[in-house]
């Protein structure tokens, strides 16, 4: 299926609303997902993984913001203390990249602005919440299709 003008539309939408969603800043991509799948107007895997790009590469922002904003961290604006920040790189420490498989959840972003404090290779980082996120987004397809959507 070669999606037309109205579609790439969509695309761009539920693109720019789950990677807002993945970012530090008040976006809900959900509801864009369940409205165009329950309008039927494209096929589930194609939202799915326009979903899961948009949200996955919305992550990559914090973890870049988080390979550098250490370096801030004493500035009146910084958004944690000292003490705050310790205490999140020792859990980090402690479970480990793990967490980024709960980087779907709703304080999901400060684990991944967290690895990029940590220093989490690349490659991890993108496996780790790339899982995350489409399990994200499956899962929210398949309870729409139950709920009867």
């Amino acid at each position: 299926m070669i999606p037309d003008a109205a579609m790439l539309g969509q695309f761009a939408g539920l693109f720019a609303a789950a990677f807002g969603a993945a970012t530090i800043l008040p976006f809900q991509s959900e509801v864009v997902f369940v409205a165009l799948q329950v309008a039927g107007s494209a096929p589930v895997a194609w939202l799915v993984a326009v979903a899961s790009l948009g949200n996955t590469l919305g992550a990559v922002v914090n973890y870049v913001l988080g390979r550098g904003i250490e370096r801030f961290r004493t500035r009146r604006w910084f958004p944690v203390n000292a003490a705050q920040l310790a205490r999140a790189q020792r859990w980090y420490a402690r479970w480990g990249v793990w967490t980024l498989l709960m980087s779907w959840a709703p304080l999901g972003d400060g684990f991944t602005v967290i690895a990029g404090v940590m220093r989490t290779p690349v490659w991890v980082f993108l496996v780790l919440v790339t899982i995350a996120k489409t399990a994200r987004y499956i899962v929210l397809a398949w309870l729409t299709v139950q709920a009867g959507g």
